[in-house]
């Protein structure tokens, strides 16, 4: 019969092979900084160029299914919950759009 520390270790082995480990680890950072963000302190407001770097690495952490981290990002900076229009990104950085960056 198994210990509780070899169903343990199992358990970790598992859960790591399948990706969720990482996953459940930054949830839980997560929930951590948003039960620790103080809503009292205001932010200073977001410059229109901070908007635009803050969505493009928002942008880039969702693409790579960082996800957790996103959350974490968007909430910290007062960046908008609704991402911005691709387009109008594509617009304001001046960055003409090839069918092969679409897909990115």
């Amino acid at each position: 019969m198994a210990t509780v520390a070899e169903l343990k270790a199992v358990l970790k082995d598992t859960l790591e092979k399948r990706g969720a480990l990482g996953e459940i680890k930054a949830r839980i950072r997560a929930e951590v900084f948003n039960a620790l963000d103080d809503q009292s302190e205001p932010r200073p407001p977001l410059s229109h160029e901070n908007l635009l770097i803050n969505e493009l690495i928002r942008e880039y952490l969702e693409y790579n299914r960082y996800k957790y981290t996103a959350s974490v990002l968007t909430a910290e900076s007062g960046q908008p919950e609704v991402p911005l229009d691709r387009q109008f990104l594509a617009k304001e950085l001046n960055v003409v759009e090839d069918a092969s960056g679409k897909s990115v």
